[in-house]
């Protein structure tokens, strides 16, 4: 017994707007894993900010194609979508995340592709991702960065007293030093 066409219009909306509102959506056919597996993956994704979920493939074909997406390779057999938050979800882990767990359930999880600001990617592009470092990792490099050119220039600007001290001392040291050897000679 199917949904209602009211329930399938909700899903086809919640799904629409899930897939416009996320960092990311990363397709899986998750085919012969358990309960116990799913809980798994759900729980490690969920440390990445996703949630994965399952939909009928008919109604996210639908909402897809509301967004001008084109995922019917995506949306065959048993699928299920990886949805990245944009707020506090990060892209990379996810893929990662999914990643490893294809490659202990190796029969039972494939990659498909997905959809990443609106930009549909093949599953080699997602495996790429899985590759990149964390977030953190690469806000900290960013920073690294775009302060390493300041942090060079202030120390210049701190050498150029410290230069200017020393020239003054060693300035002032030979002055001391002629003059008291031109008082030895006066007298």
């Amino acid at each position: 017994m199917g949904k209602s066409r009211p329930e399938k219009i909700a899903v086809v909306a919640a799904v629409r707007n899930r897939l416009n509102s996320s960092e990311a959506a990363i397709f899986t056919e998750y085919r012969g894993l358990t309960v116990a597996d799913l809980s798994e993956l759900r729980t490690a994704l969920r440390d990445t900010g996703s949630e994965y979920t399952i939909y009928k493939n008919r109604l996210v074909s639908i909402a897809a194609a509301d967004l001008g997406l084109n995922l019917e390779d995506f949306l065959t057999g048993p699928t299920a979508i990886a949805f990245v938050n944009l707020e506090d979800g990060d892209a990379a882990a996810a893929a990662k995340v999914l990643r490893d767990f294809s490659k202990q359930h190796e029969d039972n999880l494939l990659i498909k592709g997905g959809v990443f600001n609106n930009t549909v990617v093949a599953s080699d592009s997602v495996h790429k991702m899985a590759d990149l470092p964390p977030r953190e990792i690469l806000l900290a490099q960013l920073a690294g960065t775009l302060a390493a050119p300041l942090t060079q220039m202030a120390r210049l600007l701190q050498a150029l007293p410290n230069k200017f001290a020393y020239a003054l001392s060693a300035f002032i040291d030979k002055s001391n030093t002629a003059d008291t050897a031109g008082q030895k000679q006066h007298s």
